[in-house]
């Protein structure tokens, strides 16, 4: 097992949360382009496959809230391999589901391991790397889910086609597998201060509540809810609309999000580098006001297939431009002992944003169309980005 003295390459440190972030993210991405397969294998019906998405926020939610003050007495590697090790055996059981309740406990199952790793990643970039380094580690790191949009999804849409909707959940459970024994044999635990005392409802519930009462924390809170609610309104029911509107194949919808995914892998890293130079926030504004526009105009412009291609190459470098910064900047907001428990708190409450977005996009786009989502997606983006640029300080940058 590693120890802190024999400090491996920070590179090494990066890839294998790159390699977390990968998985993790891939298997919440390859449910919204195999959710019509999903539907029509398992006879389910379109006002509830979205329930297949906010079980598994749900989940995420309250087990971030649970495992970030653990993580902070324990320390970031154990939960790390808590979670991965969850997550291996969650994606191994989806081979076992055969209609809407065993999918829908596999991905609460899945859930539970999500919880764990949502705001462990982050936690340790803040415990590794010093703050003017932490937007570098950030970027690569959620570059992952980039390359997931490049490689990942595409083949696992393609293996869903080919062997069935399974298939692609035994590929992510592969390598989350190999992120376990990477942390296990290569990750050490950073050498920073942990809380003490014993672990209790209580003192837990007291924290989180202490921590709310600052106006910056609650305001990030409160910026990362509707960052994921917006989100979960435009995505998870954007290929059943370019299916059903324009026709689109599954693999068109492979080949889109493997667009999204180039954006994404250039623009992470970049925005990250960038924003330790010259600040979080004006980044932060800047991509939550373009998201804004990209979706409310997305069925306005959308009139055949091939404008989806530019249209999300766009969405994707703006997603892209405000995750590493803002993640970065939640690091900064307390001290190292409180900051598994931020990070879970606020990835919780993203969590339920991307749950209630999911849940409320099935019915809205049944009744009202596609046009509903993107909407209310618009809405909540922009509203993250005033909240962000107005009530969460930024520390000034080291030079």
């Amino acid at each position: 097992m590693p120890t802190p003295r024999e400090r491996p390459s920070p590179r090494l440190i990066v890839f294998a949360l790159w390699l977390l972030v990968f998985s993790a993210s891939s298997q919440i991405m390859i449910i919204s382009p195999i959710l019509p397969q999903i539907g029509r294998e398992l006879g389910i019906g379109d006002a509830v496959l979205g329930t297949l998405v906010s079980a598994y926020s749900m989940m995420v939610g309250i087990f971030a809230v649970i495992s970030g003050p653990i993580s902070d007495r324990i320390g970031r590697r154990r939960i790390l391999l808590l979670g991965t090790g969850t997550m291996t055996v969650a994606l191994l059981f989806h081979g076992l589901v055969a209609g809407y309740l065993s999918f829908l406990a596999v991905r609460v199952f899945a859930g539970t391991g999500g919880g764990m790793l949502s705001g462990a990643a982050v936690s340790y970039v803040g415990d590794y790397f010093p703050y003017d380094r932490r937007g570098w580690a950030t970027g690569w790191i959620m570059s992952g889910a980039a390359f997931g949009q490049i490689a990942g999804i595409p083949l696992g849409v393609v293996l869903a086609g080919d062997m069935g909707f399974r298939t692609p959940f035994y590929l992510f459970a592969l390598t989350m597998a190999l992120t376990f024994l990477l942390i296990l044999f290569r990750v050490p635990q950073p050498d920073v201060k942990r809380t003490v005392g014993p672990l209790t409802v209580r003192r837990a519930t007291g924290d989180y509540l202490e921590m709310l009462r600052r106006p910056a924390i609650s305001a990030a809170a409160v910026a990362f809810f509707l960052m994921f609610l917006g989100v979960s309104f435009y995505v998870v029911y954007l290929p059943t609309w370019l299916e059903r509107s324009l026709g689109a194949s599954s693999n068109e919808i492979a080949t889109l999000f493997l667009v999204g995914g180039v954006a994404n892998v250039i623009t992470g890293p970049q925005a990250g580098r960038l924003s330790d130079r010259i600040g979080r926030k004006g980044i932060i504004l800047l991509s939550c006001l373009g998201l804004s526009i990209v979706m409310a105009v997305t069925t306005l412009v959308v009139a055949e297939f091939w404008v989806a291609y530019p249209l999300f190459f766009v969405t994707m470098v703006l997603v892209a431009m405000r995750v590493s910064p803002f993640s970065a900047l939640l690091t900064a907001l307390v001290q190292d002992e409180r900051r598994g428990a931020l990070m879970s708190l606020t990835v919780a409450l993203g969590q339920v944003g991307f749950a209630v977005g999911g849940a409320l996009a099935g019915p809205l786009y049944a009744e009202l169309g596609y046009w509903s989502n993107t909407a209310i997606g618009a809405v909540s983006v922009l509203g993250m980005g005033l909240m962000v640029w107005y009530l969460v300080p930024e520390p000034r940058p080291v030079r």
